[in-house]
Order: structure tokens, then sequence, then C-alpha cells
């Protein structure tokens, strides 16, 4: 009998901290995302990392329902664990969800830079490609020199000096420089002032000690492009968030509250649509763009690019995400299926492209 492939799915366990490694609560007196107050001590775990326990299991069964062995290993902070497990179980395969290590983001390049050195295949992007995403400027340098859009931003260092621009107008939107999935992004980032800018950006420096992006606003839709696939890459159906009857105090952004806290506004008012309404010929301008962005930035087997579209029509290029979420209401399985793949056969193509890269 033909001996079955053997796909490890790694994945990092969420870090829940406590208040004395972090401060919690914003300068209103809020929260922040993700904070827990029990007992009178407060945690905060990150929630865009929690999802990846389901998606884990979910991605496991679909490998075993098509024929493959499967096996999950959580990475837990420790690199030796993950090195002892890979050596004893020789897996044929990673199904690589690692996003971080620790809780520095960082981390996700150097565990798939280990892979490499180790010479074991594994699913989505490599390490070049995944520390290139994860900073938010390098991506943008090269959108623009390649004579792609994206909103016209500054990088602030320093929360002791802050300036703007001449040629930036508000409203703008301040995000932390090298976080993903919204990790910092709440209606507040929006300002429309000098003086709101300046204590949004410090707000980024006190809680992620890190740098501000500083982008010009684009107030309009937010439609994402799933490409699937390497030396011939599928562009999958365009998806939409419908923001359309979020209330209107909040500004039509996708929060980090909208995309983990369920039960808030921000997420029960925040739709996934696919096929997007759009016309032909901006449907086929924002596949050739995301195909572009896709192979400038490195990106393997799945990746997704998200955007905005002004009130005339025009696309920016908000990000590129190499590995995002696959889990079943997340915007590439969205296009998936739309495109007529079932979940099982998704998670088995984006195996079989790892393999295929492999054997090259």
């Amino acid at each position: 009998m033909r001996k079955k492939i053997h796909v490890a799915v790694i994945y990092n366990e969420p870090v829940t901290q406590t208040e004395s490694e972090r401060k919690f609560v914003t300068a209103s007196g809020e929260l922040l995302e993700g904070a827990r107050e029990q007992n009178g001590v407060t945690t905060l775990t990150d929630l865009s990392e929690v999802g990846v326990l389901e998606e884990r299991t979910d991605i496991a069964n679909a490998l075993q329902s098509v024929g493959f062995k499967s096996s999950i290993f959580n990475v837990d902070s420790n690199i030796m664990r993950l090195i002892d497990f890979l050596r004893n179980t020789q897996p044929d395969v990673i199904f690589n969800l690692c996003e971080s290590v620790g809780n520095e983001a960082i981390h996700e390049m150097h565990v798939a830079g280990m892979y490499e050195l180790m010479g074991i295949p594994y699913t989505g992007a490599g390490p070049l490609a995944l520390g290139i995403a994860l900073n938010k400027v390098r991506v943008k340098e090269i959108l623009l020199s390649n004579g792609l859009p994206t909103p016209r931003y500054q990088l602030v260092e320093s929360p002791i000096k802050i300036t703007l621009d001449e040629n930036m107008n508000f409203p703008l939107i301040v995000k932390p420089a090298r976080e993903d999935a919204s990790v910092g992004i709440s209606s507040d980032s929006v300002v429309y002032s000098l003086s709101d800018m300046k204590k949004r950006v410090r707000f980024i420096f006190e809680q992620f000690d890190q740098p501000a992006l500083v982008e010009e606003y684009i107030d309009g839709r937010e439609l994402n492009v799933a490409v699937l696939g390497n030396r011939k890459p599928t562009v999958l159906p365009i998806s939409e968030i419908d923001m359309s009857t979020l209330p209107k105090q909040y500004h039509r952004i996708i929060s980090y509250n909208a995309k983990w806290m369920k039960g808030t506004d921000e997420y029960e008012h925040t739709k996934g649509v696919c096929p997007a309404k759009i016309s032909s010929e901006l449907e086929t301008t924002m596949k050739e763009m995301a195909l572009k962005a896709f192979h400038l930035v490195g990106c393997r087997d799945y990746a997704r690019v998200d955007f905005r579209l002004t009130n005339k029509n025009k696309p920016y290029i908000l990000e590129v995400n190499p590995n995002p979420d696959i889990s079943d209401d997340a915007g590439f399985a969205r296009s998936a299926r739309a495109h007529g793949f079932k979940f099982e056969e998704l998670i088995s193509k984006i195996v079989e492209l790892a393999i295929e890269r492999s054997a090259l």
C-alpha cells in the first residue's frame, strides 16, 4: 500500500499577557481590543490569532478527508520543541499557520527560514516575502516604484517631534507600521486635525512600541482579491466587505473590532459579499494589479491583496497579505467558494502547490 503523505499543521498558540506586561487602557480609560478583566486581573489576548485554533482543526480534518495523513503542532514560543517535533515525525509537508513566536510577529519569517534550512516543503510564502509584507512602508515603496497606486503616506519614527509632510491631506488614518490583521486600528484611527494625528501617533508608540504609518484616508469601498497558484496563478472572484449598514458614528474601515470582536456594531455590520458588484473593466484592472503585486512581493501558493475604491472607482492597494486567513468566513475562502472550490479542495490545492515547488 502506498504511504500517505504526512502534512503537519504548524501554528502558534495565542499569547495572553498580564497588565504588568503592557498597559491595557486607552487615554479615554477604555480597555484595549482583546483585553478582559476578571477577578481584578486584566489580561489581553490577540484575538486576531485566536481564529487559528479552529482553523488548524478544520485544515487537519480537510486533509484527512482527501487522503492525506495530518498532525497538529503548536510552536508555543519554543523553537526547540518545534525542531524536535520535525526531526522525530519527519512530515512530508508543513501547512504553515505560524504567524508569530512569543508574541513577536517578526519571527513569522524566521520560522519559515527554519523550514528552509531543514529542507522541509511548506505551504505559502517564503521568509523574504513574509518579512517584506510585515513592513507596510517597504510594501508601499515596492508598489509605487512599479506603478501601482497606494494611498499617500509618511512614516513617523519618533513620538517626540511629530510633523506632517506638506503633501499630506486630511483626513488621515494612523496605523502601527509593523502589524497586520487590523491590530491597532479602530474608528479613532481616522483623524481630521494635526492635534488628533499627534495623539493617535503617540498611542501607537505607547501601545505597540513601533513607528506609526500615517496614510491619506480613502473614504470608499473595501475589496480584496485572492490569488491562488504559482506558475500560472488563478485570480479568484473579487470579494467586498459591505459596510453600508454600519452606524454613522463609525468610519467605514476594517477595524480590529470589525474583524474579530463578535457582537460589536463594527463586526455585525461588516459583511462579506462575493462576487463584488463592480464593472467588468474595473474587475479586470484590479485583478491585473493584484497579480502584479503578488509577484512583486514574492508571494507563493496563495495570497490576498486588499484595496480601497474611491467614489470615482479608482482602486488603491492597501496591503499585500501572504498566507492570509483561510477560515471558512474569511475573504479568501469566500472567493474560493465563488470560484467553485469546496474547502477541502482549497486546502488540498495549497498542499499540492507546495509539493510541486519542492519537486522543481
